[in-house]
Formats: C-alpha cells, sequence, structure tokens
C-alpha cells in the first residue's frame, strides 16, 4: 500500500480544510444535523484556528496521500496529559473508506506518540460513529463518556477511548 504521511505547515490549511469539509459532510450526515456539520467546520476549521494549531509544537498535523492523492488528515497533541496525546482529528475522504488506512494512520500514530515518549493515546468518538470500530480493533477501549456542549445548542455526544502503549 503506497500510503505517505507528510507533517502539515500552514501551506496545507486550505488543503486542510477542503478534505475536511470533503470527509465530514460524508462522516456525520447520518448522525449530525447539516447546521451542526456547517458550525463544527466553521468552529474547528477556521484558517485562524487551524494556523493557531500548526505553530503549536505539540499539536501536529499529517496530511494522508495515498496512490499520489492528499485523501485525508490527522491532528493530534502531543503531552495532552501527562505521558498521554490526544488524537483531535482523524479523517478520510468517503472513497477510500475500507482501504486499511484508518488503521495505517493509527499505527503511524502509534510510532510517533513512542517517539516523543507518551505512553497512552486518547480520543473523543461520537457513539454514533461507525469509526469506533477501527478504533476497537487497534485496541482503544472506552474508559467514559462525555456529552459536550460547543455552544448554539449544539452537544457532541462522545465515548472516550484510550489505548496504552
Amino acid at each position: 500500500m503506497d500510503i505517505i504521511f507528510q507533517k502539515a505547515s500552514e501551506k496545507e490549511v486550505a488543503l486542510i480544510q477542503y478534505l475536511a469539509e470533503r470527509s465530514w459532510r460524508s462522516a456525520y450526515r447520518e448522525i449530525l444535523s447539516a447546521e451542526q456539520i456547517d458550525y463544527m467546520l466553521a468552529e474547528m476549521y477556521s484558517e485562524s484556528e487551524l494556523i493557531n494549531q500548526l505553530q503549536t509544537f505539540e499539536y501536529q498535523y499529517y496530511i494522508i496521500i495515498f496512490e499520489g492523492n492528499a485523501v485525508g488528515f490527522m491532528g493530534f497533541e502531543l503531552h495532552y496529559e501527562s505521558n498521554t496525546t490526544k488524537l483531535h482529528r482523524l479523517y478520510l475522504v468517503p472513497e477510500v473508506i475500507g482501504k486499511g488506512l484508518g488503521k495505517a494512520s493509527i499505527s503511524f500514530l502509534k510510532a510517533r506518540v513512542s517517539e516523543f515518549g507518551d505512553q497512552r493515546i486518547i480520543l473523543n468518538v461520537n457513539k454514533n460513529n461507525p469509526a469506533k470500530k477501527i478504533y476497537d480493533s487497534q485496541g482503544f477501549r472506552v474508559y467514559g463518556e462525555a456529552v459536550i456542549d460547543i455552544g448554539k445548542g449544539f452537544v457532541m455526544n462522545d465515548y472516550m477511548m484510550e489505548h496504552h502503549l
């Protein structure tokens, strides 16, 4: 499988926004309202938000390139808690779902986290997101639940998952 994980910089902000738009509309159309998707994309993927994250060493983004095309991205924060990295974002465009890129991305993440000395990875996943199965298959376990008010009357209803390296 020809996968490249390319570290993102401020030059890739528009690409991350494009990939977020494509992947979110597909991943969440059956789970969240169009209004909530629009709101979350605007809040989480604004140019200023992405630039701020990209300028922080602990927050790392990678563009996922498959067969020469940018097909997704991953964003994680090293040392989010003691010895813990938080996977904030892992999204793929719909046409590559089921090709093993999610699992390959998690393997890449585990290797990066180990390099920086963290021993645990945490993430939140929507309770109705089929992607939870990928995390289960890669050794993540639910350790809690969270209903998070994100403003404008919207909430995230998530499982909190962890994996110990």
